[in-house]
């Protein structure tokens, strides 16, 4: 292996688990503390465990923005774009042509996933939009990027609403992806791009499932 290259891509971090992780990314977001200007907004479902860390230690508001996967036919796992709750959408070009997926499968899979966001809205701000994030501050926080569609996706709809800076900010992620991701913001806080990365959950001791319930309690207690 290339011994050139910075320590966070030659070797894996491990988590103990994502409130471990968001602990570790606040420590690189210290320049972020006690700003009346910042917000942590966290992907649901996991990436609000981290994103609650960070926002605790920051001392920064709370809140998600709620995303979702546009899969690829019969592979779950596999993402070919996102729409976010403003119905903003960014689409993997690339596997999309490569693969010849119709347009008529992504507009369904679209359709599906707002059902999933309208649910996850009702359910996280009982229905209400997003606040209005002009001129703010934002942490956009995930607990961890494969493809990066979803963090793209997110970026798109907040690029949409007049925000004054953008910080991505996460644990782990594909090499590809951090790249990627680093063009579109403003400053990047990436702690490991391991270049054999699998999937997220391998660079954690404890990548169990986290309810809605554990969302909202997390909210509830961060919110202001």
């Amino acid at each position: 292996m290339p011994q050139d290259l910075p320590p966070s891509v030659r070797v894996a971090m491990l988590f103990k688990d994502r409130r471990d992780a968001g602990g570790r990314l606040a420590s690189r977001l210290a320049g972020y503390r006690d700003r009346e200007d910042a917000l942590v907004l966290a992907l649901p479902r996991g990436g609000v465990v981290t994103g609650h860390e960070v926002a605790r230690i920051l001392n920064c508001p709370l809140d998600v923005l709620i995303v979702r996967k546009l899969s690829f036919p019969g592979q779950a796992e596999l993402a070919i774009g996102a729409v976010s709750e403003t119905g903003a959408v960014w689409l993997n070009k690339d596997i999309i042509g490569s693969y010849g997926i119709s347009g008529e499968y992504i507009q369904g899979e679209i359709s599906r996933e707002m059902k999933e966001i309208e649910r996850r809205v009702a359910v996280y701000r009982e229905g209400k939009v997003i606040a209005s994030l002009g001129g703010r501050t934002i942490i956009l926080v995930d607990d961890g990027v494969a493809t990066g569609a979803t963090m793209k996706a997110a970026i798109s709809t907040l690029r949409k609403c007049n925000i004054a800076h953008l910080v991505a900010a996460f644990p782990v992620a594909s090499v590809e992806a951090r790249e990627d991701i680093r063009k579109m913001a403003d400053y990047l806080v990436c702690l490991s791009a391991p270049f054999d990365f699998i999937a997220v959950g391998n660079y954690y001791q404890d990548f169990r499932q986290v309810s809605d319930e554990e969302v909202l309690s997390l909210l509830k207690t961060k919110q202001q």
